[in-house]
């Protein structure tokens, strides 16, 4: 599985970066043939409170998922695309074994 992270408006602490990597790489758990994740973070002018967007696309056999979540800080949002995420790569899963 290929990750890329990619930040839009700022620049991404190694910390941050290390935070996605090891969220992003639980979704294997789910399914197992995640091809490439690509996860913007982008930081939202001006300044407010819920200014923190992260979009994650993932790449399955015959498939593009996308999900983006809004909040407050950059690990929060990274955590609910990964919820969302893993819903997502559910449905997909038992899609494919309906077949």
């Amino acid at each position: 599985m290929e990750i890329k992270i990619q930040a839009i408006h700022f620049d991404a602490t190694e910390k941050l970066q290390e935070f996605i990597d090891k969220k992003v790489t639980k979704l294997e758990k789910t399914f197992e043939d995640i091809q490439k994740v690509d996860v913007q973070c982008k930081l939202v002018k001006p300044a407010t409170a819920q200014n923190k967007v992260v979009s994650m696309t993932v790449t399955v056999p015959g498939q593009t998922l996308f999900v983006e979540k809004t909040s407050d800080t950059f690990e929060e949002s990274t955590d609910l695309c990964v919820d969302t995420m893993r819903v997502q790569l559910q449905k997909f899963k038992e899609k494919l074994r309906d077949r």
